[in-house]
């Protein structure tokens, strides 16, 4: 390997260093990146998550993946155009489009990974005027939070529920989600009061 790289120029090693540092470097955080995807894929199928309000990461292009993705690319692109022998500019002109291209593609996809995981957040917001049933029963006038079971989304959920009847809500009870609480209650109603009225 000493004697590979000692029958390189100055130009050539340094597009090698690069290459194979920023290698190592982009797999360890891509193999790193996908393991927290399926992590966190796993704990919304054992919890509900709500989503406050609509903002959230958008395209980002100068990050740390990005400028390591950027590296990688630019030191591979520069060791195969000096192998085959283009002169320096040219390979330096060459590497930096094809590592700009690289962070465009790398924040394509780390933003369009973030898309799909945020799919499955339930915006609580989307729940208001759906019809559920009681699952546990829901105390008078706010006495007592129970459960309802609603599709959201288009996903059967279970979220704990207020009501401002003046009876209780047993279990089975049809109702109908008239507003939000706060970020994780519903407020819900008798839904054939609302049908009458």
């Amino acid at each position: 390997m000493q004697e590979f790289f000692n029958g390189m120029s100055t130009f050539e090693q340094t597009y090698w260093i690069i290459a194979l540092i920023g290698s190592i470097i982009f797999f360890i955080i891509m193999i790193s990146t996908f393991i927290g995807e399926s992590m966190d894929s796993d704990m919304l199928e054992d919890s509900t998550e709500f989503e406050a309000d609509d903002g959230g990461v958008g395209f980002q292009f100068f990050t740390l993946k990005n400028l390591i993705a950027f590296f990688t690319i630019f030191g591979w692109t520069g060791v195969v155009c000096s192998g085959s022998g283009l002169s320096s500019g040219i390979t330096l002109i060459i590497s930096v489009v094809a590592g700009l291209l690289m962070m465009v593609a790398t924040s394509s996809l780390f933003y369009f990974m973030h898309k799909l995981a945020e799919d499955g957040t339930l915006k609580i917001k989307n729940a208001i005027g759906t019809i559920g049933e009681v699952y546990l029963p829901i105390g008078a006038n706010r006495s007592k939070t129970g459960k309802v079971q609603i599709r959201v989304q288009g996903a059967l959920r279970e979220l704990e529920a207020l009501t401002d009847e003046n009876k209780d809500l047993p279990t089975g009870t049809v109702v109908k989600v008239t507003e939000i609480v706060s970020a994780e209650i519903l407020l819900v109603e008798i839904h054939s009061k609302s049908n009458n009225t």
